[in-house]
């Protein structure tokens, strides 16, 4: 008993003094100083002091680790080891000068950084008195489907530890409400008397864009079995003939679209004749209902002006070509399939309108990195992960195709007319197709082009994509969900066509 007794109290003083010491060092590395040893970044630290996580109504100052580590009891060890070691390691081997801040603080970035039930462990009511009954019915939401993937307290509350300049939590009233100089107002569309290039101009705004006359021809549909990063959906290889048509020189820009807004907004037009008149556009446009106003920032702080536009749905963009056709007179829609390709192309029978093999493009992957693959050419043609900042570029950055369209590839992917089926291709019957417009019917629609979240493989004339209606507005918290705004797609946009017919200087579509 004296033996035990003699190990025993030793051994209890040197275990407590272990706890004790590694409770001290749990406290002390939990510290915001110490966090900031490693993550020297000026610009995270301004933007937490000026959130309201760092000045809260109680006075009490959220800590790093309240947000970035999960509470204790739930893996918080692990965690914090893990998040440690990649810090550490980071802090050595990188410089912290060279981190793309904006790029961290993305949605699908801060997602992987906060812990949801870190969130909850703070905010156990989610009803509270003060709510507003548009927030409770966002809650309501999120208790209802609490388990989707993807859906985050962050969703909404993506600038509550890090302040974010212009970000908007709700309905964003004020969207739209854009304050500039002065500029003429166009009061007439532009009259096309033939089959050339023009400028058209939207009445009742100041905003232009050029349309680009595509001649009619013959092309190849599709990709040949051996292309690099070919999918089964990219063929059977079809000839197509297409008529002359007329195009959007560039994706329809968030200028363009917020004059659309402007003059159609649901929320607070009227709906008679001298409302819409007031608004700059004939009374026809009454018959055409606009965007309810947003959820949050559709622009995601990129910025608008002449950069496309985003985050509208399917439907929105099919109701802006029925506007535009209202306002100008002419046969605006959203291109089909075959129209897009053949666009994209420019003539060219390769895997983009401009020479290079898709393997040579990529920089991500091994032999990438030991062949150190040049991507000059393509960099000045497209948008696409490896030189987009994961973000949205201005359309003079970019050469055009032969036709003298740009970011045909990349940027934002752009909508189709026509309805997707994986067999497409395979359903037309064979030899000359003319103007195909797609299958009958569908779900989604197709998608094509790629995006600035693309790489170069996805990026080709002929890759092919599809909408994602569900998965888009799987986050909404908006019961119903908006038919006008997707909450989860950013990278689509679309482009416009105008037809060639009799409104368009065509005298034989007239005399058909």
């Amino acid at each position: 008993m004296k033996k035990f007794l003699k190990w025993f109290f030793p051994g209890l003083l040197v275990g407590l003094l272990i706890y004790w010491g590694f409770e001290k060092a749990l406290v002390l590395t939990s510290t915001n100083s110490f966090c900031m040893s490693c993550h020297i970044h000026p610009e995270a630290d301004n933007s937490w002091k000026r959130s309201t996580h760092y000045e809260t109504r109680s006075g009490y100052r959220i800590a790093c680790v309240e947000c970035h580590l999960p509470p204790k009891g739930e893996g918080y060890l692990i965690e914090k080891a893990k998040t440690g070691l990649r810090d550490l390691w980071s802090y050595w081997t990188k410089d912290s000068a060279s981190f793309d801040w904006v790029e961290r603080r993305r949605l699908e970035n801060a997602r992987e950084y906060t812990y949801e039930s870190s969130c909850l462990k703070c905010h156990e009511n989610l009803f509270p008195l003060t709510l507003s009954k548009e927030g409770a019915d966002a809650h309501l939401y999120y208790k209802q489907t609490k388990k989707t993937p993807d859906l985050h307290c962050i969703n909404c509350h993506l600038n509550a530890g890090h302040y974010i300049e212009g970000y908007t939590h709700g309905s964003n009233k004020t969207f739209g409400q854009v304050s500039s100089a002065p500029k003429e107002i166009f009061t007439e569309p532009a009259k096309v008397t033939k089959f050339e290039s023009f400028t058209e101009k939207i009445p009742g705004s100041s905003v232009s864009f050029r349309m680009i006359a595509i001649p009619g021809g013959r092309f190849l549909m599709g990709s040949p079995p051996d292309e690099p990063y070919r999918r089964s959906d990219e063929g059977p290889v079809r000839e197509v003939q297409v008529s002359p048509f007329f195009m959007g020189e560039i994706e329809v820009t968030w200028d363009e679209y917020l004059a659309f807004y402007a003059q159609t907004a649901a929320e607070g037009r009227s709906t008679d004749t001298e409302g819409i008149r007031s608004k700059g556009a004939s009374a026809d446009v009454d018959a055409i209902t606009g965007p309810t106003p947003p959820y949050g920032q559709p622009d995601q702080g990129w910025g608008m002006g002449q950069r496309p536009a985003i985050s509208m749905t399917y439907h929105a963009a099919e109701t802006y070509c029925r506007w535009l056709s209202k306002v100008t007179g002419k046969t605006y829609r959203l291109p089909t399939e075959a129209e897009w390709e053949y666009a994209c192309r420019g003539g060219t029978t390769t895997p983009y309108f401009f020479p290079g093999d898709p393997e040579k493009f990529q920089r991500t992957g091994f032999k990438a990195r030991i062949l150190k693959n040049d991507t000059t050419v393509i960099n000045s043609y497209v948008i696409y992960r490896d030189n987009s900042g994961l973000r949205t570029h201005l359309p003079e950055r970019v050469k055009p195709n032969p036709f003298g369209l740009k970011n045909m590839l990349g940027n934002v992917a752009e909508f189709c007319s026509d309805w997707y089926q994986p067999d497409a291709f395979a359903q037309y019957p064979e030899g000359l197709i003319i103007d195909p417009k797609g299958p009958e019917s569908g779900e989604e629609h197709v998608v094509r082009g790629g995006s600035y979240l693309d790489m170069a493989g996805r990026t080709r004339c002929a890759a092919r994509d599809n909408t994602k209606t569900e998965e888009w507005l799987k986050t909404d918290p908006q019961m119903p969900k908006s038919i006008w705004w997707y909450s989860d797609c950013f990278y689509v946009g679309f482009r416009v066509v105008c037809e060639f017919d009799e409104k368009t200087g065509n005298t034989e579509s007239g005399n058909q």
